[in-house]
């Protein structure tokens, strides 16, 4: 019975969305400026989530250099120099930077690196390992930052 209720429920979601979007359509084909409009207010929402997981990522990595007492844990902020401040919390040579540029090969260089900062937060280095796992790689920076 329950799952007869939950499955009316999606389709009157999934109509209602496609009544939303036929009626977009109809009114993007009258008006050359409502799909600009739409691209517009989609890269806006995309700069936001941006911002924000920017934002949380320095503040994340800001607090682990203070933690690990890194020097100049203010090189969270900016984007070349955060690479340095990583490779100094998991104490790592700094000419692995050049590492990090290479495609590919930074995938293995980063998930090498955060394992020695979870390593030098005390925690099991397999949470770096966590990095390549895309919901994941959200809240690992923020368990490795503020944890006990």
């Amino acid at each position: 019975m329950k799952a007869r209720t939950k499955l009316r429920s999606l389709m009157g979601w999934l109509l209602t969305l496609a009544a939303i979007l036929f009626l977009a359509m109809s009114a993007a084909a009258q008006d050359d400026r409502v799909p600009t409009a739409m691209l517009g207010g989609f890269m806006f929402i995309f700069f936001i989530f941006f911002l924000v997981v920017y934002v949380y990522v320095a503040l994340a990595l800001q607090t682990i250099a203070n933690k690990t007492n890194t020097e100049n844990a203010w090189f969270a902020w900016i984007p070349i120099l955060n690479i340095i401040l990583m490779l100094n919390v998991a104490k790592k040579p700094i000419w692995w930077i050049i590492l990090c540029l290479i495609p590919l090969v930074n995938i293995v260089i980063y998930i090498i690196i955060w394992m020695g900062i979870a390593e030098a937060r005390n925690k099991p280095n397999w949470w770096g390992i966590l990095m390549i796992v895309p919901v994941a790689n959200l809240i690992v920076p923020g368990y490795l930052a503020w944890s006990d």
